[in-house]
């Protein structure tokens, strides 16, 4: 059946303009960006074989534009679509965190974060730097590992904050295995960080695990 021969609050437009974006399925918001189907199947039709063949959202958007590109059913044209898409939620929560509003909501830096470092293949720690009145002062990768972890050093740490004149932290750091779990190597080096900043007088106020799903944060679980 073609998307055309939906009822109307069905289709994926309509429905998006009606209800919402959130209210649209996985399948439904790649088919905005897709646009038209290929022989035999509607755009929804191909968004969810997409989605199935390469392990759902993350499995196939976190692909390089040029590989995006070779699947079938992309193509160069919606696969530049798809990366600028993403590019732009990314730009669009960094203005959100930009100093002159101050960080309401730490999830919302958790938000950024999981945008910044989900896709990378290697462990990497990172920080927001912010000022007393929680606005944020820098976005910085301090630390990069393999897929095995990143070695990370509470005095560069320490010595980042005072160059910035930061009063207080967010970390984060991603599991390239998806795991949302911190290990006991993650609680060992947050202890570690918290009680070097405590010396400077820099708070931490968080610290997000990146993987699959929203991102874990320690401050929540009683881990910080």
């Amino acid at each position: 059946m073609h998307i055309h021969d939906w009822p109307s609050a069905e289709r994926p437009r309509e429905k998006l303009l009606a209800r919402g974006s959130s209210q649209l399925s996985d399948a439904e918001l790649l088919a905005l960006f897709i646009g038209s189907g290929g022989r035999g199947q509607n755009v929804v039709e191909l968004s969810r074989r997409l989605l199935v063949d390469h392990g759902g959202l993350r499995g196939l958007l976190d692909r390089p534009a040029g590989e995006l590109a070779k699947l079938a059913g992309i193509g160069p044209a919606r696969a530049c679509s798809l990366a600028g898409a993403l590019e732009l939620g990314t730009r669009h929560l960094g203005q959100r965190l930009e100093r002159g509003a101050a960080l309401a909501d730490p999830h919302q830096a958790g938000d950024y974060l999981a945008r910044k470092l989900r896709p990378l293949p290697y462990e990497v720690f990172a920080c927001l730097f912010l000022d007393t009145r929680h606005r944020v002062i820098a976005y910085e990768e301090l630390f990069r590992g393999t897929l095995d972890g990143a070695e990370v050093h509470p005095r560069e740490v320490a010595r980042r904050c005072l160059a910035l004149n930061a009063a207080a932290v967010i970390f984060g750091h991603n599991h390239p295995s998806g795991s949302l779990e911190a290990s006991a190597a993650d609680r060992a080096v947050t202890a570690r960080l918290k009680q070097a900043l405590t010396l400077v007088d820099v708070r931490v106020l968080d610290h997000f695990i990146v993987g699959d799903g929203a991102p874990a944060s320690m401050a929540q679980s009683g881990l910080l």
